[in-house]
């Protein structure tokens, strides 16, 4: 169960306690799903019973009481929580996990395939369009893990000046939109003079930047050509070759000017780029590992993922990065920037290699059941990073 899904079962739960007579109030449009805060517990919080505690005449924690039962009976919720004012913490149930690593590996062929188009611009569009149009006849999920068809139809026309950080960008928007269903179409030109004391925003031609938010790109529109100028590199990257290049590029938002230094070669925790290879390297070392081992990963239900009691939970934050993902990717197409991606890319990187220490068994210990359904997790994780990574243009090594 993804955020986004989630929150419609928040949204479902409300509107049937209304129905039911037990709230009167206009049911939102939407519900917050974060990840719990500090004295939180579960995977998920919400805090829609502050939200509806006014118009509902009721205290926060009346409300969350009320919505907790319609939460609890959610198929994919084990168990609801009520902490501090009335936030309702959310646990889901360990097969909701097997099954999200299920449908990773069910998608795992489309994302190799999708992954094969590597860094080949317009003909990675092509690719996953062609992945699109297969769709339709393969049953669930036939798409990479992340892909939709929300853009389906939409064609985004990009105006970009003679520069390289925006010829990696627009490049890179080809594949993130496509992964989406959409289509872009990229033309040099030199854009409409303006006055010099108006920024300009480069995801809206006509539109002037927020003071709080310069440069800041906005929702996508097909109508009109998008101005897309993202600050220039303050020197040539070139040296740092294709890889580092193109994360030097598009790892900050479009309104920062990217850093080209030497950090970016460096094998080091300190360089994000490093980090998400890496963790994809050691995903894939597992595997070779776990097969030395006689033994490969299977999700299983019930899933033994969680790691002894006296040790830190790092499961739920890998799986919070998985769930998320889809999320991550629709929002770099749509708003235009793949930094998103990137940075998303980052936290899933970091929660694996947090999570990888516990794939193994250690000393006497024989491979478990626990050991095959952490094994099919961090490879399920791996399979992301590699799509992810392929999306930006950057290769995705099996050894590092």
């Amino acid at each position: 169960m993804t955020p986004v899904e989630l929150s419609r079962t928040v949204l479902r739960a409300v509107r049937r306690a209304v129905d039911e007579g037990e709230l009167s109030v206009p049911v939102p449009a939407r519900a917050v799903v974060t990840p719990p805060g500090p004295g939180g517990s579960g995977d998920y919080a919400t805090n829609i019973a502050l939200q509806l505690a006014r118009p509902a005449g009721r205290p926060p924690l009346q409300v969350a009481e009320i919505l907790r039962p319609h939460l609890s009976r959610t198929e994919g919720v084990a168990a609801v929580e009520i902490t501090g004012p009335g936030f309702l913490n959310i646990h889901l149930d360990r097969a909701a996990v097997t099954a999200l690593v299920r449908r990773i590996q069910g998608a795992q062929g489309a994302q190799g395939a999708q992954g094969a188009q590597g860094a080949q611009g317009a003909q990675g569009a092509q690719g996953a369009q062609g992945a699109h149009g297969a769709a339709d006849g393969q049953g669930p999920d036939p798409l990479p893990y992340g892909h939709s068809d929300t853009l389906a139809g939409q064609v985004v026309r990009l105006r970009i000046p003679y520069d390289i950080r925006a010829e990696v960008v627009a490049d890179a928007l080809v594949r993130i939109v496509a992964s989406q269903g959409g289509r872009v179409e990229v033309d040099h030109a030199r854009p409409r003079p303006r006055p010099s004391d108006e920024p300009v925003a480069p995801g809206r031609p006509g539109k002037v930047a927020e003071p709080d938010r310069p440069g800041a790109p906005d929702e996508a529109t097909t109508d009109a050509p998008v101005d897309l100028r993202p600050v220039p590199a303050p020197e040539d990257p070139t040296p740092l070759g294709p890889d580092a290049l193109r994360w030097a590029l598009l790892h900050p938002a479009a309104h920062d000017r990217p850093r080209i230094t030497a950090d970016l070669l460096v094998q080091r925790a300190g360089n994000p780029l490093f980090r998400v290879r890496y963790a994809h390297a050691r995903a894939r070392a597992l595997t070779r590992n776990a097969a030395a081992l006689g033994f490969t990963g299977t999700p299983v239900t019930p899933n033994p993922l969680p790691a002894p009691l006296t040790a830190p939970d790092v499961t739920t934050p890998l799986v919070t990065a998985l769930t998320e993902y889809p999320s991550a990717l629709a929002r770099a197409a749509t708003h235009r920037a793949p930094d998103r991606l990137a940075r998303h890319l980052v936290v899933l990187a970091d929660a694996l290699l947090a999570f990888q220490h516990t794939v193994l068994p250690r000393g006497d210990e024989k491979p478990s059941a626990a050991h095959r359904a952490r094994l099919a997790l961090a490879e399920a994780a791996g399979t992301v990073l590699a799509g992810g990574l392929s999306l930006l243009g950057i290769d995705a090594p099996a050894y590092l």
